[in-house]
Formats: structure tokens, sequence, C-alpha cells
């Protein structure tokens, strides 16, 4: 059965489509972009439901450590090798990096064309592809450079996650619980009791997170307010993912143990109860994504707050869960108290 959402933005409204991979129709000429993992898999699949003027492809390599401007410039440079003009698409199809390349690429090719998203990752299906945010990582951090750039529609295919490696998986359910802890609390509840390995309870999850999602968006396009709440566990995580160099964790399992550590945090300063603190642990624990992590160095891992895209002023802004449903967002944390925390985190 094909689910149909709306999502509202401040200058037109688009459809994420959640169900059988629906036909694509577009008048003028399509460059579908995936990486080389995900092409084997499913580029077939895609070529068979798009009809257009002219298709073509361009694969880039897989893995985080190929979201820079090198790979961008490749991009473009195959987007001009095909023509693609103004009135032309993108189509993303592949996971969170590819999204967020590919919505990088349209925004900026030519001023502005259209992309589409097919996302292949649970993470990519229920947050990355979703909202417009897109961007690439160096040297200084993750996507700190980038812009926003919502796409024309998202097609969500679940029978795509049949191939998803389980820690691809695993991964993905972070951002489910990241939702859930910060904007619904019966939604937490929810994930507690069930399995998210059956094929219907998961349909139903991606279902809710794809409409926290889209009401957040629509509240808070350009991330003033609000929408920073999806950002818990990523001021910590996107310092992991950087210290780590990209290769040591997947993005949804540096955001887990970012969760972690902004819990310890919340607790410290009295917004987390003891018994919602232990719940978030046993739904981490239950999806294997309790994770630890070891910082060397806590003044530089502290160094790096200061270059996160919500901090001002050198104000270090954190988004915090208030219990389970609700959150609060703070910035006037002392230098010392965080310190005491990321201490914490050191002793492992």
């Amino acid at each position: 059965m094909l689910e149909k959402i709306i999502i509202h933005t401040s200058y037109e409204e688009y459809p994420i489509f959640i169900g059988k991979l629906q036909k694509i129709i577009y008048p003028n000429k399509v460059l579908i972009i995936s990486n080389t993992k995900v092409a084997g898999l499913y580029l077939d699949k895609v070529l068979q439901n798009i009809q257009a003027q002219e298709v073509y492809t361009y694969l880039v390599p897989d893995g985080e450590d190929y979201k820079n401007f090198d790979t961008i410039e490749k991009i473009l440079e195959s987007a001009f090798d095909f023509l693609l003009d103004r009135k032309s698409l993108m189509i993303a199809l592949g996971g969170g990096v590819v999204s967020d390349m590919v919505g990088f690429s349209s925004g900026i090719y030519q001023r502005g064309i259209d992309f589409i998203a097919i996302p292949t990752t649970l993470l990519a299906q229920i947050d990355a592809s979703i909202g417009g945010k897109t961007g690439i990582n160096n040297r200084f951090g993750k996507n700190l450079i980038g812009i926003f750039h919502q796409p024309k529609a998202v097609y969500i295919d679940p029978s795509f996650l049949s191939s998803l490696p389980q820690r691809e998986f695993k991964a993905g359910v972070a951002e489910m619980i990241k939702m859930a802890v910060c904007f619904d609390g019966d939604f937490f509840a929810w994930l507690e009791k069930n399995d998210l390995n059956s094929t219907k309870n998961l349909q139903k999850a991606i279902i809710k997170s794809v409409n926290i999602k889209a009401k957040v968006v629509e509240l808070d396009e350009k991330e003033s307010g609000i929408r920073a709440g999806l950002n818990y566990g990523h001021t910590f995580g996107h310092v992991i993912e950087n210290q780590t160099n990209y290769k040591q964790f997947l993005h949804g399992e540096a955001v887990a143990i970012g969760m972690r550590m902004a819990n310890d945090l919340a607790l410290e300063y009295g917004y987390l109860s003891v018994k919602d603190y232990k719940r978030i642990e046993l739904l981490l624990e239950k999806y294997g994504l309790n994770l630890d992590y070891k910082i060397i160095d806590i003044k530089i891992f502290y160094e790096k707050f200061l270059l996160d895209k919500k901090t001002f002023n050198q104000k270090i802004k954190f988004i915090l869960p208030k219990n389970i449903g609700d959150l609060i967002i703070v910035d006037n944390i002392s230098k010392e108290n965080i310190l005491k925390i990321l201490s914490k985190w050191s002793q492992i």
C-alpha cells in the first residue's frame, strides 16, 4: 500500500511516497547519481521506472570519505558533459552521503536545478533525504559547507532495505530513537514494545518518523528554532566522526554515542530524570547502539564544538532531552561543566 505525505515549505510543497517505487515521468534530461555499491543492487530497477527524454547515470565511490569538494566537482562535470540544462533533473539514488551531495550539486548547478531523492538506507529514508539540508565535509568538520535545497519529491521504497547490512539498519534506528526522544513520547513507548525487524512494524515506524520530520521542517525550514531539535546527539556525534576521520563509526552510530553524551549533560542539569535516562539507554541497547567511545584529548574535542553550525559568538548550543518527548535548547553551559562531562568519556 502506498502512503503519500505532503511536506509544505516556504516556496512550494512536495510529496513523499512510501511504498513500492512508482513510475517517474519527466519531460527533460535526467541524471541519476548513485554509488558503486547501490548501483549494482538497484540501478536497473530504477531505470525501469523512469520515463524521460534522456537518462544518464554517474557513479561516485562509496563512503563518507568521498563526501567532499572533489566528488562534487566530478558530479558537476558529469552534468556538463551530458549537457544538462536548467530544466534537467538530478536523482539521488543511495544513502545519506549521496543524498547530501546530489542535493548540494543540483542546488549550485547553473544556480539550481531540480532533484529527486530515492533513498536506499533507513537513515536516508527517515532523515537525510527529507527537508532540504545538503552539504559536504572538510577537515574542520561535518556538513560545514552546504545549502538548503528542497527535493521535488522523495520515493521511499522499504524493500530497498532488504539488502541493508544490520549495522547500517541499526544506524538508521538511532535516528528514529532521536526523533522519538525529542518529539514524541508515545512513539518512543511504541519503539520500546515493538520489534523493527518485523516488516510491518518497520513500515509503520518509517511512516511515523517521516511524519515527524515533515512537521518539524514545515515549522522551521531553515533551522532557526525547533528544527535544531533534530540535531540531538549530533553536536557530539559530528566531533566523534571528525576525530575518527569518518572511518570508525557510521553516522547513526556516532549520533547514538552523541545522544548518550547529551543525556549525561541533561541528567547533570536536571532536565532528564534518572528513569528516562535509563529508558533511553535500554532502547539503544535493544538495537546494539549503547556504544562507547574514548575521548583522547578533551580540550581538542571541546574546541571542535566552536566550529559547530549552531555555535554563535562562541556560545555552544546543545539540544538536550527534557524527559522523553520534549527537548530544550541551551547555550549557557559553562566550559567547566562541559569538560566535566567530556572527562567522563575520556576514562572509558
